[in-house]
């Protein structure tokens, strides 16, 4: 009987950035909404049942009272955890579902969502929905056909092997104790403080590490992308030098547009471990602000390329497709495409 985790963040898109942006808010309705998307694809396919957190927004208990009038759906069940309303809530969750063997996580959150998820997933594979503020590591994907495609992954109707991608990630030691790695993006700022956590005043900016830069990006990632983009399947990330030089105007952030200026731009090399400049400041991780950081402390960065496994919706549908198992039997030019 194959089960899938999911984990969704009700905080996500919900910080101060809504405050100095133009980024939206995702209602817990609408979220509601997406993850009743996600279990017609998964019950289309054959999952038996699916781990949830019981969170206490109200997510879960509507999803109950929806299940009651759903047709097709799998069997909805909660994780046994505390649920605390913080961050490790979501740690905690994905630790719980390894535990009782989901065989694929259907995440819904940002880049920080993300980044916890990643922390304790381990091999498993991750369907990554984007319902953050800066969502460079999740792509924008229809629920349904999500959930479609992490039920085929669980229920071993697709090669994990083929529909899977390994991701890079950046791994942080602030005077040898290693923090949780970042998936996009690792700042250093010289705000002395931690505040709300948003990052928005490039003025202060010192140094971006990035894992990848594609185009189109939002977030601190577009920087990069807008000097020298970065693929995720690349064997390097990119080290950004602010301070005068080169002038761009970046989207920081959703509807938000700032000019940077940027000194130099080098290489990150797999394996090989960075001193980062010595300062009075503040380190953040995929987008938000977790380290104050002291002048005599001394931080390293490294690329590496043991990051979460993350499944390749369209990849994952056009297998789907050349199997026939939304119809019955293969079809002759689906196999030809693939």
């Amino acid at each position: 009987m194959s089960e899938v985790g999911i984990l969704v963040n009700p905080a996500a898109a919900r910080d101060v950035r809504r405050l100095i942006s133009g980024a939206t808010s995702v209602p817990l309705s609408e979220r509601s909404a997406r993850v009743q998307r996600v279990l017609t694809g998964l019950g289309a396919i054959g999952v038996a049942r699916v781990w949830m957190m019981f969170d206490r927004a109200g997510i879960a208990g509507g999803l109950v009272q929806a299940s009651k009038r759903a047709t097709g759906w799998p069997e909805i069940c909660f994780l046994d955890m505390p649920v605390e309303g913080e961050s490790f809530d979501t740690q905690r969750a994905v630790r719980c579902m390894r535990e009782v063997g989901v065989k694929c996580v259907v995440v819904l959150g940002g880049d920080g969502t993300h980044r916890l998820v990643s922390h304790e997933c381990g091999s498993l594979p991750l369907v990554c929905l984007s319902t953050g503020t800066n969502n460079a590591f999740p792509k924008f994907q229809e629920e349904t056909v999500a959930g479609l495609v992490a039920g085929a992954v669980a229920n071993s109707l697709v090669d994990s092997q083929i529909v899977c991608q390994r991701n890079k990630r950046l791994r942080c030691f602030v005077d040898g104790e290693e923090m949780i790695a970042a998936l996009v993006d690792i700042c250093v700022a010289r705000e002395p403080w931690v505040g709300t956590r948003a990052l928005w005043r490039p003025e202060n900016f010192a140094m971006l590490y990035l894992t990848f830069a594609e185009p189109g990006a939002i977030g601190l990632s577009s920087i990069g992308s807008l000097v020298t983009p970065v693929s995720r399947e690349a064997e390097v990330g990119i080290s950004i030098k602010f301070g005068p030089g080169r002038r761009v105007d970046a989207p920081i952030a959703p509807g938000l547009m700032r000019q940077v200026e940027i000194a130099d731009v080098d290489p990150l090399i797999l394996g090989e471990r960075v001193r980062v400049p010595a300062m009075i400041g503040t380190l953040a991780l995929d987008g938000e602000k977790e380290v104050t950081l002291r002048a005599d402390q001394c931080v390293e960065i490294e690329l590496g390329q043991d990051g979460p496994r993350s499944v390749n919706v369209a990849v994952a549908m056009a297998v789907i497709a050349q199997r026939g198992l939304l119809s019955d039997g293969p079809w002759d030019s689906a196999q030809e495409a693939v």
